[in-house]
C-alpha cells in the first residue's frame, strides 16, 4: 500500500464513522419531525372552528420554527460527530508506522518543493523528520533543484507534517491542513446528503 492509499484508508474509514453516526442523528431528527406534524395536524383539528385563514398562519409559522430547529440541531450534531472524526483520522495519520509517515512525507515533500534551498520546520515534537530525511530528499530532486533544503531549527506548533519557508513564502503541508482539506469536502457532501433529503421530504 503506497502512501497516498494509506490516506485515502484513512479517510474512507472517518466517513464510514460519520456516516453511521449522523445517520442516527438523522433517524432522531426525522422522528422528531414526525411528532412535530403529529402535533400541528392535532393543533389544525382543534383550530377549525377558527378563522381558517388565522388558522393556515398559525400552523404555517409553527412548522417552519420546527424545520429551523430541526435544522440547527442536525448542523450542530453533524459539527460534534465530525469534530471527533476527524481527531481520531488526524492521530492515525500521525501515528504511521515510521515507514509509510516517511514515505508519505517524502511524497508531500517533494511535491510541495519550489526552489530546492527552502526551509523545512517541523513540530515540536516532530522525531522523525530529521537531518538524514532531508539528506535524502535533497538526493531525490534531481536535476532542475538545487537539492539544498536544510532542516530549520525553529519549530512550528504542528502535530504532524511540516512547513517549507522560503522567505515570506511558506507552504503548509502540516497533518492538520491535510486532514483540513479532506473535512471541508468531506462537509459538503455531507450537507447535500442530510439538508437535501429533508428539503425534498420537505417539499413532498
Amino acid at each position: 500500500m503506497n502512501a497516498e492509499q494509506v490516506v485515502e484508508k484513512i479517510l474512507s474509514q472517518a466517513r464510514g464513522e460519520a456516516d453511521t453516526i449522523l445517520g442516527e442523528a438523522k433517524a432522531k431528527a426525522d422522528a422528531q419531525a414526525k411528532q412535530t406534524q403529529a402535533e400541528l395536524a392535532e393543533f389544525n383539528k382543534q383550530t377549525q372552528t377558527l378563522a381558517r385563514a388565522a388558522a393556515d398562519d398559525k400552523v404555517r409559522r409553527m412548522l417552519a420554527q420546527a424545520r429551523m430547529a430541526h435544522a440547527r440541531q442536525l448542523l450542530g450534531e453533524r459539527g460534534e460527530v465530525l469534530d471527533g472524526i476527524f481527531a481520531k483520522a488526524l492521530d492515525k495519520l500521525n501515528q504511521l508506522p515510521d515507514e509509510q509517515y516517511l514515505a508519505l512525507m517524502k511524497k508531500l515533500m517533494t511535491r510541495a518543493v519550489e526552489t530546492g534551498d527552502e526551509e523545512v520546520v517541523v513540530g515540536k515534537n516532530e522525531k522523525r523528520i530529521n537531518e538524514d530525511f532531508v539528506k535524502k530528499v535533497n538526493r531525490d530532486l534531481g536535476t532542475g533543484f538545487k537539492g539544498s533544503l536544510k532542516l530549520s531549527s525553529r519549530r512550528a506548533d504542528i502535530t504532524g507534517g511540516f512547513l517549507l519557508s522560503h522567505g515570506r513564502v511558506q507552504a503548509n503541508v502540516s497533518s492538520e491542513v491535510l486532514i483540513g482539506q479532506a473535512r471541508e469536502r468531506m462537509e459538503i457532501e455531507l450537507a447535500n446528503e442530510l439538508f437535501g433529503s429533508r428539503d425534498s421530504t420537505k417539499q413532498g
